[in-house]
């Protein structure tokens, strides 16, 4: 397995939200994404970034703040929407390395806000949803959000939940579980220690 196959970056993003419709002329856009590298031979997590965005099409409302802990100070202090996806392309390979996410939200996000800003993606084909990968390997009858999936594999909520960089660090400790049971696609199993006969 190459060193692009063994590290995967785990994305979770969050984004300008309303407890209704969003306000006339604003459009849901990143304003925090989270990423942590995980080595899925050496199963551990190896690094985490947060970059905060600074959005251009919407501003956040007091039910985002709420939610995600960030406020409108906080995000304008971010990088553009390009520039971010210029850092996640240069210093973690985005184009080259597989990537997963929680869902397809985050993906969906990408794609949707790269084609609106003309901003080249910073991905490669090499999607894979942790969400649906956790539910056939649990055989759960639905997908499940990522606190009800930590619980299921009596692992813990670290950080603040809908933080971008906490989420992508406690989805990376579920993609782990997943790789030692041999339910990662394109990972092996965790050699058992038994000798052969």
């Amino acid at each position: 397995m190459g060193q692009g196959a063994r590290l995967l970056n785990v994305v979770d993003v969050e984004a300008t939200c309303w407890d209704t419709s969003p306000p006339a002329g604003q459009v849901s856009e990143i304003i925090e994404i989270g990423l942590t590298v995980v080595d899925v031979v050496a199963r551990e997590r190896v690094s985490r970034q947060r970059l905060l965005v600074r959005p251009e099409r919407s501003a956040v409302s007091a039910f985002c703040t709420e939610l995600t802990g960030l406020t409108q100070a906080e995000v304008d202090s971010g990088v553009s929407f390009a520039e971010a996806c210029g850092t996640l392309a240069a210093e973690h390979q985005a184009g080259k390395r597989g990537w997963a996410s929680w869902g397809e939200y985050d993906r969906k996000q990408f794609t949707r806000q790269c084609q609106a800003g003309s901003t080249v993606y910073p991905f490669g084909s090499r999607h894979i949803n942790a969400k649906a990968v956790f539910a056939a390997a649990f055989d759960l009858p639905k997908q499940v959000g990522m606190a009800r999936a930590l619980k299921i594999a009596e692992l813990p909520l670290e950080g603040r939940h809908h933080r971008g960089d906490d989420d992508a660090w406690n989805i990376a400790a579920l993609v782990l579980q997943l790789a030692d049971q041999g339910a990662w696609p394109g990972v092996p199993p965790k050699p058992s220690h038994q000798s052969r006969r």
